[in-house]
């Protein structure tokens, strides 16, 4: 498949960026703790690990970023599709496909899918199946109402959610209480999945609903990268709608706290206030600006991120990039994790650029 020609180059190379973490970036970056074990590192090292329930570090961007983008290019794809001459009848049908292509993949990442062992099975459990869950949802909106409309649901959502964990209470716990145990979104998970639950404190079935409004907040943001408005104002609007979203989120999370596990109203918030500024930024430099040489790192890996994510899943690229640095490893010493780390980066990577290369661009 080849590239389109219209593509805004940032949102690749941001979800490039957004990859880079998944792939490896993120082990890179940890093993430096061991190298120079000083506060600096110590600190890199506790934002590459995600918090225990409350609260928020680096790490926990990633999957709402990932899920952030897929919402961005929405108006682009719809469009695309609709200028073509597609029914929405058509566009429509081809999202639903979409949708249970990323179900499968999820249950083959992390579902155990592929073991063939029904005990093993997790049927909603992985970060693709929350993209599918929260695109059909955002989809749906986008093609029943008009944009007023879009912005209400929106709101609805997020306060439909939270009344939900907040008045409705989980059989044996009280309402409003979110322990992990507590919580009527675990509840409903183990309830419906029954054994096919991944056993974890991450919810799905009624976090979907959450899903949803990440997604429609990349929409909105994609909406206005598409709008006829200077680059200087689009990066204006980014970056102040994102700092509100930041602040609000912050200030509900007083009192409905940022949990990521639960992808609670106030994490929706926070986390896309954050995309919204990341997004700002990187259009800036990359669309306005037209500094684009230091990011063909992060573009090569954006432009196929759902192969590589699917790659890194399956199979351990580090284990292959151990080949090439195993003997001088033993010559290393505490740097011998950072090369080891950073050689099955390199194998991931170069694989990635020989498909750019090739214009080999894997999409759903």
């Amino acid at each position: 498949m080849t590239q389109d020609a219209d593509r805004v180059e940032s949102i690749d190379v941001l979800r490039g960026f957004d990859m880079f973490w998944i792939i490896g970036g993120g082990t890179i970056f940890e093993s430096l703790h061991n190298v120079f074990n000083n506060g600096v590192t110590e600190f890199i090292k506790r934002q590459l690990t995600h918090v225990s329930w409350e609260g928020f570090r680096f790490e926990d961007i990633i999957m709402p970023l990932f899920m952030f983008i897929v919402g961005v290019v929405m108006p682009y794809s719809f469009t695309k599709r609709l200028g073509r001459g597609d029914s929405e009848l058509k566009v429509f049908a081809h999202i639903v496909l979409r949708v249970l292509i990323l179900f499968v993949l999820g249950m083959i990442a992390q579902g155990n899918l592929l073991a063939y062992d029904l005990s093993k099975l997790h049927i909603y459990c992985n970060t693709l199946q929350a993209i599918a869950a929260g695109y059909l949802i955002a989809s749906l909106i986008v093609f029943v109402l008009p944009l007023i409309g879009q912005v209400i649901a929106f709101f609805l959502l997020l306060l439909f959610f939270w009344g939900l964990m907040a008045l409705v209470a989980a059989p044996g716990y009280s309402a409003g209480d979110l322990t992990q145990d507590g919580n009527l979104a675990i509840y409903i998970d183990r309830l419906i999945l029954g054994r096919f639950q991944d056993g974890t404190h991450y919810t799905w079935i009624l976090s979907s609903i959450t899903f949803a409004t990440t997604v429609l907040m990349g929409f909105f943001a994609g909406l206005w990268l598409r709008a006829d408005k200077s680059g200087y104002v689009k990066v204006l609007g980014l970056l102040v709608a994102g700092t509100v979203c930041i602040g609000a989120g912050y200030g509900w999370g007083l009192a409905f706290p940022i949990i990521k596990h639960l992808w609670t109203s106030s994490f929706v918030l926070f986390s896309g206030g954050i995309c919204l500024v990341l997004l700002g930024l990187f259009y800036l430099v990359i669309d306005v600006w037209k500094l684009r040489k230091w990011a063909f790192g992060f573009k090569v890996i954006g432009m196929n991120a759902i192969f590589v994510y699917m790659a890194v899943h399956l199979w351990n690229f580090r284990s292959f990039g151990s080949v090439f640095v195993r003997d001088l490893n033993e010559r290393l010493g505490p740097w011998s994790g950072f090369t080891e780390a950073a050689a099955g980066f390199a194998v991931v990577w170069l694989i990635l650029l020989y498909m750019y290369r090739k214009k080999t661009f894997v999409r759903i």
